[in-house]
């Protein structure tokens, strides 16, 4: 990698750890610091839901299977997209009027506090092992590019996402989220695709030499596009990495128009990752880790100072993710756990300073397990398994189901948690059984307990109404 690809990565780093410092400025408060003052604009939301969603799994992952399977590869991403679309067409009104900080704080108000203390620790595994697999792709593109051992570039990139999300949170987050969204559009549609479609001889090379089957859209199988659906379309709804993102949004507007923007984005981001993924099936036929096929086109097809543009703008893609399912861990954990059972009255500074310390110590984690695991896929086909299979029915049927019961939304999470983890161990993590295990294992749980419970047992829509107003109210006037 020539030295001045390196210099444009280098000052590209820079930018980004004097954004985050700029952005630590505005965390005076735990709203700051979690959800950004709830205050982002159109732009803004929008640059910030597309980056948290597109991260390593969805470049990296997407250009490997554009390689394996052609046009077909685009479903992991599409199945993103769809599931964050559907959010903003059904969701975004609900959760905007819920005034909470997470998703386990929802169902506490829904359910129990039980019900949010295992969908906390469900939620934690999910998030930091979405925080893995961004960590994975950092250092893949480091190792791959500038020649470090995986390792250390593991601890690099994942330690400077470490450091600018604990100075400012949810402000440093968005500030240099905006910075990514925009470099890795640049990087993407206007530089890596056009020339790897050039590289390979232009569209009709791409035709005359790829096999038939790489543009047929079900190359992929059915079932793995069906698994696609499960792990991320259901996950991604439930997800509070995602629902996080959409506290931030200023309006009902914002939230509701960003979010479906941000699906949209999604679906043209898959397509563009595959295609490139299939010039370079074209340009190195024979390369031996398909999981390099991004990084090992961009090498081959780009001159000097684009290629340092292209890879910042994947790194970009990595880290914006990684920072948002960071704090979503450290919320989770200080929101819901420390809080609720440890400090119940801390207060404002403590807060902050605990959520500091929670993020380092969930990053040091990460970057552990990621150094371990080292499969990108593999630690995403776990994060998605755990969160759909075990808290999408409640979460949902909480919603428009007000007959659910507290009872049978823990023993719906807890049952389904033991069957994935069953599932993951018999079948292995790249299967689709854990997740059909456990949303079998849930909605069957949920839906009986709930059923052969008398109706004191149920808690009204007007309650839960009642208890969302009443939050509302103590945050109007604790402000």
């Amino acid at each position: 990698m020539h030295i001045l690809d390196i210099s444009i990565m280098i000052l590209y780093f820079s930018v980004l750890i004097i954004v985050g410092v700029i952005g630590s400025k505005r965390a005076k408060t735990a709203d700051d610091f979690i959800v950004a003052g709830r205050n982002l604009g159109h732009f803004m939301y929008l640059s910030c839901l597309a980056a948290v969603i597109l991260g390593g799994a969805s470049t990296l992952g997407t250009a490997k299977l554009g390689y394996q399977f052609g046009i077909s590869g685009i479903w992991l991403v599409v199945m993103i997209g769809l599931g964050i679309i559907a959010i903003g067409l059904f969701l975004t009104n609900k959760i905007f009027n819920l005034r909470v900080l997470t998703i386990s704080e929802m169902l506490e108000k829904r359910y129990s506090s039980q019900t949010r203390l295992i969908s906390a620790l469900v939620s934690v595994i999910y998030t930091f092992m979405l925080t893995v697999t961004q960590v994975i792709g950092m250092g893949t593109i480091l190792h791959v590019l500038a020649g470090w051992n995986l390792t250390v570039s593991m601890i690099v990139g994942g330690g400077i996402v470490l450091f600018y999300t604990i100075l400012g949170g949810m402000w440093s987050v968005t500030m240099t989220d905006v910075v990514q969204f925009v470099i890795m559009t640049i990087g993407i549609f206007f530089i890596m695709l056009p020339m790897s479609i050039s590289k390979a001889g232009g569209w009709g090379s791409l035709k005359e030499n790829l096999p038939a089957s790489h543009f047929e859209l079900g190359k992929i199988g059915g079932e793995t596009i069906f698994q696609y659906f499960l792990l991320f379309t259901l996950g991604v709804v439930v997800g509070q990495d995602i629902w996080q993102r959409l506290f931030t949004a200023r309006t009902k507007a914002v939230s509701r128009g960003g979010t479906i923007g941000a699906g949209l984005y999604s679906v043209f981001y898959a397509i563009a990752i595959s295609i490139i993924g299939m010039c370079a099936f074209i340009i190195l036929p024979d390369l031996g880790d398909p999981q390099n096929a991004f990084t090992s086109i961009a090498m081959e097809t780009l001159p000097v100072g684009l290629l340092g543009v292209v890879i910042a703008s994947v790194v970009s893609a990595l880290m914006s993710t990684a920072s948002g399912t960071l704090l979503a861990s450290s919320t989770l954990v200080v929101n819901d756990i420390i809080k609720k059972y440890i400090g119940p009255k801390m207060s404002e500074r403590q807060f902050l300073k605990t959520s500091r310390i929670t993020t380092l110590t969930i990053g040091v984690l990460a970057i552990i397990v990621s150094i371990w695991i080292q499969d990108i896929l593999v630690a995403l086909d776990v994060a998605y398994a755990i969160l759909s299979g075990a808290v999408f029915f409640p979460i949902i049927l909480g919603f428009f189901w007000k007959r659910v019961t507290a009872t049978a939304a823990f023993y719906s999470i807890l049952a389904s948690m033991i069957a994935i983890i069953i599932g993951l161990v018999v079948n292995g993590p790249s299967s689709t059984q854990p997740i059909l295990y456990g949303l079998a294992t849930s909605f069957v749980v949920i839906t009986t307990i709930t059923l052969l419970s008398s109706n004191d047992d149920h808690k009204s829509e007007s309650e839960v109404k009642q208890d969302i107003k009443g939050k509302a109210d103590m945050d109007t006037m604790a402000n």
